[in-house]
């Protein structure tokens, strides 16, 4: 029995370390600057008497006083822990004002990447190195696109974009804070009424070239059907010009027996008779006056 209560009573008093006394003692000692702890992608800066008396970069758990000396005891009393985010940020400037070189309003969109390269120089030169980046980006890409030709600026974006990012990166890095991959996403037209004419031209240009088309294509299909035409008359014209000799060449051999001729020009009399628009009244033999009846009806 005294063992279950000495189990209970020891799990308890683990419960208690546990869950109350162990946070209490390691936010007393992190209070106190014994210890701190970076998170991945992070960097902490310590200044204590307005100067910088320790940085750490590596994420894990470090003990101050082994890294900063006895000065860890006062920095979170007498000076401040700065926490800076060291990973990769990106920022995208929309159409920033250039004019070309035939003086078209142009914006230009420009997204670049950055990330503190210094910390010190980062929390200490500038007080804003986010927001002076951003503008150095935006007067480097007026300074440097500016006057440029109008083809140019539509198609070679990655020499533009080369030359933005060499002009920001020295004095970026200056901040403590460095520029990474600079590129040009969009360039547009700015003028409304510019823009408006250049669709209108635009319509304009794929009509003439519909029509254009359209009449290419009647023309090459008048070019084949006359030439068919051409070359079915030439073929008729020798037909008709050889059928006289063919129909010749046939009468002289069917003449050459008297009986088949005079069976073929009977079959063609009564064909002729037969497709004739008169009318044959066949009147038996020896009647005459059904004949004077018939003229007379006739003669009606």
């Amino acid at each position: 029995m005294e063992s279950v209560i000495q189990f209970f009573i020891g799990a308890g008093v683990t419960f208690l370390a546990m869950w109350f006394i162990m946070p209490i003692a390691l936010f007393f000692l992190r209070t106190i600057g014994f210890y701190t702890i970076v998170q991945e992608g992070t960097c902490q800066v310590f200044v204590l008497f307005g100067r910088v008396v320790g940085i750490l970069k590596e994420p894990g758990l470090h003990i101050l006083p082994l890294r900063i000396g006895l000065s860890a005891f006062l920095v979170n009393w007498l000076g401040s822990r700065q926490v800076l985010d060291m990973r990769l940020d990106q920022q995208y400037l929309r159409s920033n004002p250039v004019n070309s070189e035939e003086g078209a309003p142009m914006g230009v969109g420009i997204w670049y990447e950055m990330y503190i390269s210094e910390p010190v120089s980062y929390l200490f030169k500038n007080a804003d190195p986010r927001g002076s980046l951003a503008a150095n980006v935006s007067n480097a890409v007026v300074r440097s696109l500016s006057n440029m030709p109008l083809e140019q600026m539509l198609i070679n974006r990655h020499s533009m974009s080369r030359t933005v990012r060499e002009e920001v990166s020295p004095r970026s890095h200056e901040w403590g804070y460095k520029l990474g991959s600079v590129y040009i996403r969009k360039v547009h037209f700015r003028d409304g009424g510019m823009i408006q004419q250049i669709e209108a031209k635009v319509v304009n240009r794929l009509r003439q070239v519909t029509s254009a088309i359209k009449q290419d294509g009647a023309n090459q299909v008048n070019i084949i059907t006359s030439t068919a035409d051409r070359q079915a008359a030439i073929e008729f014209a020798k037909a008709a010009a050889i059928r006289p000799r063919i129909v010749g060449q046939a009468l002289q051999a069917i003449t050459l027996d008297g009986e088949v001729a005079a069976a073929m020009f009977e079959i063609l009399e009564m064909q002729k008779i037969l497709e004739g628009k008169g009318h044959l009244m066949l009147v038996p033999p020896h009647s005459d006056l059904l004949n004077q009846l018939t003229a007379a009806r006739k003669a009606m």
